[in-house]
């Protein structure tokens, strides 16, 4: 049974970074072909996709956000990991990670965990 958890704080700084991990569990983040994805809701708003980190390790990012995004991932841990840097008050969203499969339609999802940026 494939799961999928969210980590991190609930509460980040304006102008600092927002870090979100994702732990996978019943499938190994290295298995083709699948991507490992990044998701976000702000209020009042439609899902936003933030990019994915392939099974090969290549990334892609939302050009919107891509200056400021890294996802990463730790095989040992079955991890991978958002870091979105220098937020602002309209950062604040449900984060939620995911897997996409090979034809890129999603599959799994974690419960959400919501992130608030304070000034």
């Amino acid at each position: 049974q494939l799961q999928l958890q969210e980590s991190g704080p609930g509460l980040v700084n304006a102008s600092q970074t927002l870090s979100l991990t994702c732990t996978v569990s019943g499938g190994s983040i290295t298995t083709a072909y699948y991507y490992w994805t990044w998701i976000r809701q702000r209020p009042g708003k439609g899902l936003e996709w933030i990019g994915y980190i392939y099974y090969s390790g290549s990334t892609l990012y939302n050009p919107s956000l891509k200056s400021r995004t890294s996802i990463s991932r730790d095989t040992s841990k079955n991890q991978f990991t958002l870091q979105l840097y220098s937020v602002t008050p309209e950062d604040t969203a449900v984060y939620y990670c995911a897997r996409e499969a090979n034809p890129a339609i999603v599959d799994a999802w974690g419960q959400g965990t919501l992130v608030t940026v304070d000034l």
